[in-house]
């Protein structure tokens, strides 16, 4: 592990995906979500990016790379590495009582925290997520129309949703970039990052009532990605992934 220093798969039609299944005996669950945080930067990420790009592999996990920004003071600056990312991570810290951030860190279905280049433990906290079957009555639909992304959400309000909304986030993914490295620890590699998160933010809040959401082509269109996903997530947007759908080369992708 590597701490902070101090100073998709293609061939879906765009037209409507469904990744939220019922808890119902003989129906397949939704994929579990695994976010990798890692950095250009860090020669410890280099085995858990490659463990990523396995997970691409795998029908049953719906693994997303979002590469963070605190390293690019050692000599090289990550390419594509955001501070939303970034963000994002240390939001995780806060939720879990951790006192900083690190990586290669892979969060698993927004609860299990898990060292990103540990392949056994990170196969045993996805396997252990997928037994859950709490909150997996929550679908999501989307559906591509001449000016607009439409995302629907059902299923029912009960443990998770009592208390507080869940977020409901969507994220853009660019399926694979290759980046030669040009310093930092890394420095002479040519690395390839699978499911690279582009862009990330909340569209909304799911009371656990039919949800309707519209998002205009106008605001997606040149962001760098051939992929969106969306993710209905509790905890004030920081605990466990309540649904998850993927819709694999949008008409506004700007990614072919």
């Amino acid at each position: 592990m590597t701490l902070v220093p101090k100073a998709f798969a293609g061939g879906l039609a765009a037209t409507l995906v469904l990744c939220g299944f019922s808890a119902v005996a003989g129906q397949a669950k939704r994929p579990v979500v695994v976010e990798l945080y890692t950095s250009q930067g860090c020669s410890s990420c280099v085995p858990a990016d490659a463990l990523l790009a396995k997970l691409t592999k795998r029908p049953d996990v719906l693994p997303m790379s979002l590469p963070v920004t605190y390293w690019d003071m050692l000599g090289w600056k990550d390419t594509l590495a955001s501070e939303t990312n970034t963000r994002r991570q240390k939001a995780y810290a806060a939720q879990m009582g951790q006192s900083a951030v690190y990586t290669p860190q892979i969060i698993v279905d927004g609860v299990s925290d898990v060292v990103g280049s540990r392949e056994q433990a990170v196969e045993t906290a996805i396997d252990t997520s997928a037994r859950e079957t709490w909150n997996d009555d929550v679908s999501i639909a989307m559906k591509e129309n001449a000016n607009a992304l439409h995302i629907a959400i059902g299923g029912s309000a009960d443990r998770s949703t009592a208390k507080q909304p869940a977020t409901v986030w969507m994220f853009h993914l660019r399926g694979q970039a290759t980046v030669a490295i040009g310093g930092g620890e890394n420095d002479g590699r040519t690395m390839t990052y699978h499911n690279v998160v582009g862009d990330l933010k909340a569209v909304g809040q799911w009371k656990g009532e039919p949800l309707s959401i519209d998002l205009p082509r106008s605001g997606m269109e040149g962001l760098p990605h051939d992929a969106v996903v969306v993710v209905v997530q509790g905890g004030g947007g920081y605990g466990k992934v309540m649904g998850v759908a993927m819709l694999n080369h949008p008409a506004f992708a700007p990614i072919r």
